[in-house]
């Protein structure tokens, strides 16, 4: 059964007509799919009362449910825009050769960007595209042995930054399409936090993080 359902999908793509996959001006798109945010490996100095506390942080990844809104301008150009549920991250302390997790944060990275579909006159639809990110971080905390040891006050700024991406549509029928992308998005936050109430600790993270997904699309 699940096997004559996939072949009926591969035949119902290679034998619609260019026309019937043809991109247009008014078509909007709706994806929903996994969406990984993998930071960049750069560790953040950390800052005590001006003064290099000699410790790093970094960032690690997180897997959400993404979403793309997708509209059509005409068969080449569109505008998308990137939500997703809220992503979390560990932020990691490096010590002495020793990592541990110092705490975790939660951020959305809304993303409007403006798409370049390349005429291919098939069912594969490849895509270039560039925009704009802000990124709100939220629910900052460090972990209870930090807390113990006198950390408080976690704060990380809103970043604006710009992103690029390739991706790609496959077409499946009329309506239904699968998405693959890959994305560079510029994210970089100013952190502040104390320490016993009166130290003021700080860091310039760059998340700059790679951000893919995989997505199911329905085009109205």
């Amino acid at each position: 059964m699940k096997t004559s359902v996939i072949n009926g999908l591969i035949l119902s793509a290679l034998t619609l007509s260019p026309l019937a996959l043809a991109n247009q001006a008014g078509d909007f798109v709706v994806r929903g799919g996994a969406t990984m945010v993998d930071p960049a490996s750069n560790k953040a100095n950390v800052f005590l009362d001006g003064a290099d506390s000699g410790l790093d942080v970094s960032a690690d990844g997180d897997t959400q449910l993404g979403v793309n809104f997708v509209y059509f301008y005409d068969k080449n150009w569109a505008i998308e825009l990137l939500a997703s549920t809220p992503f979390s991250h560990d932020i990691k302390l490096h010590a002495d050769g020793a990592t541990t997790t110092l705490g975790k944060i939660s951020h959305l990275p809304p993303t409007l960007s403006a798409l370049y579909y390349f005429d291919t006159h098939s069912a594969f639809k490849p895509y270039v595209g560039a925009g704009i990110n802000y990124t709100i971080f939220f629910d900052e905390k460090f972990s209870s042995t930090y807390k113990e040891a006198g950390f408080s006050d976690l704060d990380l700024d809103g970043s604006f930054g710009l992103s690029v991406q390739l991706g790609a549509d496959y077409q499946l029928d009329k309506n239904w399409s699968l998405n693959a992308s890959a994305r560079y998005i510029d994210i970089n936050t100013d952190t502040s936090f104390k320490v016993g109430g009166s130290v003021n600790g700080s860091a310039e993270v760059e998340i700059d993080p790679m951000v893919y997904s995989l997505m199911l699309a329905y085009k109205f």
